[in-house]
């Protein structure tokens, strides 16, 4: 996969879907920056940060994704592949549903998506040299040039959705503490029950992951 690097730009993922649109970049292709400074997150929410943490967006072919992908948990795929990255590098951090780094009880990151015709574009922002208030950062040294060459590497061969699942499956039990975000209102985790397609059957309620 192509990465195009640039030392800062006000979003990875506004200026990636813009190149998209405007058919200069096509994909699979990665953007990053070392520094952002209008950066998107989920709900609307910004995600700016210090110059060496980690801003990048990715573009792939629909087609290119696994056939038993949803993409409604494209979210929770791509984050999980990052999430795995980064323990084969040594780090604790786990994957809070559906889109959200932690380490320990601090978000450290996060990931959003979007569709642009055939093109999932995908946002990664996590905090590898500093962080806000009240967010963490990651507990290993790796810079974030390198980790998005590392994550590049990763779409020669993605593995399935239900690989990616059986082991989230798992973390899952980790999220129970916290709440998400459904139409903008608050939603325990405590009783949800995690489906096999990546959503949550949360008080009635059938939630999907799609950021």
């Amino acid at each position: 996969m192509e990465i195009h690097w640039f030392e800062s730009l006000e979003s990875t993922q506004s200026f990636l879907l813009e190149e998209l649109k405007a058919a200069r970049l096509s994909a699979p292709v990665c953007v990053g920056a070392s520094s952002q400074t209008i950066g998107k997150g989920s709900r609307g929410n910004s995600w700016i940060g210090a110059t060496g943490n980690l801003f990048i967006s990715v573009a792939l072919p629909r087609a290119s994704l696994p056939t038993d992908l949803r993409l409604e948990s494209s979210s929770i795929y791509m984050a999980f592949l990052m999430k795995e990255l980064l323990h084969s590098f040594g780090s604790k951090v786990w994957l809070k549903w559906p889109n959200d780094f932690y380490l320990g009880n601090k978000k450290i990151g996060g990931v959003i998506t979007n569709l642009i015709g055939d093109t999932l574009v995908c946002g990664i922002g996590i905090n590898l040299m500093e962080a806000p208030e009240d967010f963490g950062k990651i507990d290993i040294a790796i810079s974030a040039y390198d980790l998005t060459k590392a994550y590049s590497e990763l779409f020669i061969n993605l593995p399935s959705w239900k690989q990616i699942f059986s082991n989230y499956q798992i973390e899952f039990e980790n999220s129970r503490d916290f709440f998400t975000h459904n139409n903008n209102e608050k939603v325990a985790l405590e009783r949800a029950v995690l489906l096999e397609d990546g959503s949550l059957e949360c008080d009635g309620q059938r939630i999907f992951s799609l950021r």
